[in-house]
């Protein structure tokens, strides 16, 4: 994206998803769910949808099945192999999850995704960009940009070899809010899907970079975002 040109500012990713891709009456399965906040907000705008969230932290897997909502339903698996026939879903997500999918399954993973998407279904790919203050800080802790590359080149390679056309890319920011430090470690640095192997050193330096950002009402940050929407085609398209 040009220098001069600014990214929009989404507080709600569902604001992009829906504006590219029909959501009503849809049959959606969502990789790498997390706490499926956007899944559980499209099925309030969208009821007639129906969501299933794949998730591999078995904490948070547990806490997505003590929280029921009607049309959404919870599977403990990894993207690399979902358990479900071909052809049986509309529409694919991966909300800031491609990139925390083991390297050596990447293609595998889109290759799964390809199987359980009907012919002309979408799968939505929604990647954090490697930069900003944010990314900053947290990479000194949790330095992704070696995952976040390989993703983007996994769908690169996809689009190359497989029976997928991408339709549509947008870019734009999300704000991100941390009332003070110690939300930020809970939330960032102490993920129950992952060990950071933190110390109290390490602790201490990241606290160090993020205090000039925070204020008395808390710290505020944008996170650049890379969307691509992908269609399954019925058979991968001839190259030249």
């Amino acid at each position: 994206m040009p220098a001069s040109v600014t990214a929009p500012l989404i507080r709600n990713e569902l604001q992009v998803l829906s504006a590219l891709v029909p959501l009503e009456g849809q049959r959606i399965i969502e990789l790498g769910c997390g706490n499926a906040r956007l899944a559980r907000q499209l099925l309030h705008a969208y009821p007639a949808s129906q969501v299933t969230g794949l998730e591999v932290d078995v904490r948070q897997h547990a806490k997505n099945l003590a929280d029921p909502q009607e049309h959404l339903s919870f599977v403990a698996a990894g993207a690399q192999e979902v358990p479900f026939p071909d052809a049986s879903f509309d529409l694919a997500l991966m909300l800031k999850s491609l990139h925390h999918v083991p390297l050596p399954l990447l293609d595998q993973a889109l290759s799964e995704v390809a199987r359980v998407l009907r012919p002309g279904g979408h799968l939505y790919v929604s990647e954090p960009v490697y930069d900003g203050p944010l990314n900053e800080i947290v990479r000194l802790f949790n330095d992704e940009g070696v995952v976040r590359a390989a993703a983007q080149a996994a769908v690169d390679r996809a689009l190359a070899q497989g029976p997928w056309q991408q339709v549509a890319e947008r870019r734009f920011d999300m704000p991100v809010h941390y009332a003070d430090f110690n939300e930020f470690e809970q939330r960032m640095m102490r993920p129950t899907y992952a060990d950071h192997a933190l110390t109290d050193e390490l602790i201490q330096r990241v606290a160090v970079a993020f205090a000039p950002h925070c204020g008395p009402e808390g710290a505020d940050f944008v996170r650049p975002m890379h969307v691509r929407l992908l269609r399954r085609l019925d058979q991968p398209e001839a190259t030249s």
